[in-house]
């Protein structure tokens, strides 16, 4: 495992496909994991909140598991989401996923019931004990309620298998330097910071823009790996109307990535109405045209 990138560097949150009826549609799965993966995807996290997890089962979360890493092959990183507010059943979901052939587990914070950092730190712990598979904590504390303080994830950083970050906390400064203290692979969670994360060390990103625009967000990684700055800049200032409108429209990023790729979500979520899913469409033609190689 490259201990920098541990699951590549371009990651997409993928969105679980249902059917008309609402039940899972692995064929639908597979078509979409192995298209993310042809288009520059590294890596899929499944059973994220993009993916639904708080309302599929657990019957279902493996059988996406086994479904996508069937369809994309032992090459591109599958993670699984495995979080909740509960760590019983954190610790169960983990075992799952390894056993339905996961390469990394994505661990939320526990949320809702705002634990003190002692047991934030032990959920953790017990997460990356329960199972044999590489750990990204996810730290969201807009959603969550609670952060993962730095001397928490500095503590955190001594386990040998948790080895990375989704990263949401806003903190850019915060991250850099635990980038630099811990070694943690710091994988931006914000569409918005992608390429900014990346220029003072991160891993990459965990992207739900990437269901819809993988070439794209992954050609900024691609310039600044190549040492045009400059270029990254430009190409990354390009996906962000799609992004605001994705992700910063009060709307969950589910929504919007289905009312592009189509599809249901379940309930409590609610499908896009007309109005926002054609300024999606409008806001994803642009920056495909953009990104469009000029014919002679």
């Amino acid at each position: 495992m490259n201990t920098e990138r541990p699951f590549g560097r371009a990651l997409c949150a993928m969105v679980t496909p249902f059917d008309a009826a609402g039940g899972l549609d692995l064929d639908a799965a597979r078509e979409l994991a192995a298209r993310l993966v042809a288009e520059g995807c590294d890596g899929l996290v499944l059973n994220g909140t993009t993916g639904e997890s708080p309302t599929t089962t657990d019957a279902e979360k493996a059988g996406l598991i086994r479904a996508v890493r069937e369809a994309v092959g032992p090459g591109p990183s599958v993670v699984a989401g495995v979080g909740t507010a509960d760590t019983r059943h954190t610790v169960a979901l983990a075992r799952q996923a390894e056993e339905a052939g996961a390469d990394g587990l994505l661990v939320v914070t526990p949320y809702y019931s705002r634990p003190p950092q002692a047991a934030v730190e032990a959920h953790f712990l017990k997460v990356a004990d329960a199972a044999g598979l590489p750990v990204m904590v996810y730290d969201i504390p807009g959603r969550t309620g609670t952060r993962v303080e730095p001397a928490t994830m500095r503590r955190l950083a001594r386990h040998p298998r948790i080895v990375a970050v989704k990263d949401c906390s806003y903190d850019l400064l915060g991250a850099a330097r635990l980038i630099a203290e811990t070694g943690l692979a710091y994988y931006s969670g914000c569409e918005e910071l992608n390429l900014p994360l990346y220029a003072v060390g991160g891993a990459g990103y965990v992207s739900t823009v990437a269901n819809v625009a993988p070439r794209q967000l992954r050609a900024v990684l691609d310039a600044f790996d190549a040492g045009d700055t400059a270029g990254a800049a430009r190409l990354h200032a390009r996906t962000l109307p799609l992004a605001e409108l994705m992700m910063a429209s009060g709307l969950p990023g589910t929504v919007t990535v289905k009312a592009l790729l189509g599809g249901p979500v379940r309930e409590p979520l609610q499908p896009a109405g007309r109005e926002t899913a054609d300024g999606l469409r409008a806001a994803h033609g642009a920056l495909v045209r953009a990104a469009a190689p000029v014919m002679a």
